[in-house]
């Protein structure tokens, strides 16, 4: 048996030590204190609540607005990897039946197909961090609003997609109000959860139970030729899966302030200027309770012709 010299065994003892650090202080990073606890049982609240609702019959209508949300964000995904390829976008449409459809000319197929459920697990993934943070939260909503800027532009003609945009853009002033933007940052994290939770169980429904007959993962598979569409929705779960996990983590490990320090940070940055005295104080679920009455009245309205 070979003997070890002194220095070889002083490295391999070394880089077991600095492997053992590194993995105390990242086990130290993402442990939750009392204010993202507190926001990882909302979002945990949040999935279980948009489960129910979403495959209870009578009951999916409360959420209707934000999942014409999430279809827009699959279809703003897939404009995006188009101008980023050189396509020419002709148009954004949503319909009422919880579809989309995205007119380009041009690109790089086998980049713009994966990237509507790709990308909207991406921007899911960057909501819910961005979700354990106030200020962060309020730049998530300025990035939002850059990237609805577009799709209004590229959906000009289509009026649904003008005013779930707007109703949702109202929203987030409003709540950029209260409480110096704490009910924002509920708000965003539920967007990014719903968001996360669409494109699982898109990608399930469409590839992998395959109940509809064509699909982004069909015509992908028609131009790679190697693979069927589930092998590549598989493939498209496990990185919305990653998404996921990595938009948890980042908040976990990025935003450690409490609540009061979000508060006070708040100030300083965007401030609205309130009266706290007769400040308005919402829980997460009165959060999105109040979103839900924003948003559903006008598409409710414009969906029966008035």
């Amino acid at each position: 048996m070979p003997v070890m010299p002194d220095n070889e065994l002083w490295l391999n003892d070394n880089a077991q030590n600095t492997t053992h650090l590194y993995l105390r202080d990242f086990a130290t990073q993402i442990k939750p204190n009392a204010t993202q606890r507190t926001t990882l049982i909302v979002a945990g609240c949040y999935i279980v609540a948009i489960a129910i609702l979403w495959h209870v019959r009578f009951l999916s209508w409360i959420i209707y607005p934000f999942k014409l949300l999430t279809v827009g964000f699959h279809e703003m995904s897939h404009a995006i990897a188009g101008v980023l390829t050189c396509a020419h976008i002709h148009s954004i449409e949503l319909d009422p039946d919880e579809g989309g459809e995205t007119r380009m000319s041009g690109g790089v197929p086998w980049i713009t197909l994966p990237a509507g459920y790709l990308g909207s697990s991406f921007i899911g993934a960057c909501l819910i961090a961005c979700g354990f943070d106030t200020n962060a939260s309020k730049v998530a909503s300025l990035v939002l609003a850059v990237f609805w800027l577009f799709t209004l532009w590229w959906a000009r003609r289509n009026l649904l997609t003008w005013v779930l945009i707007l109703a949702m853009a109202g929203v987030i002033v409003l709540f950029w109000f209260v409480e110096g933007g704490e009910a924002l940052r509920y708000f965003i994290l539920f967007i990014g959860v719903m968001s996360c939770m669409y494109v699982l169980w898109d990608v399930i429904d469409d590839t992998i139970a395959r109940k509809i007959n064509s699909s982004d993962a069909s015509a992908f598979a028609d131009i790679c030729g190697c693979c069927p569409s589930q092998v590549w929705g598989v493939l498209w779960l496990i990185i919305a899966f990653i998404f996921f996990a990595l938009g948890i983590i980042v908040g976990l490990v990025a935003f450690k302030e409490s609540n009061a320090e979000q508060q006070e940070e708040s100030q300083h940055f965007l401030p609205i200027p309130t009266n706290h005295s007769g400040a308005v104080s919402l829980s997460p679920l009165s959060t999105v309770l109040l979103a839900f009455v924003t948003c559903g009245a006008p598409i409710f309205l414009t969906l029966i012709g008035l």
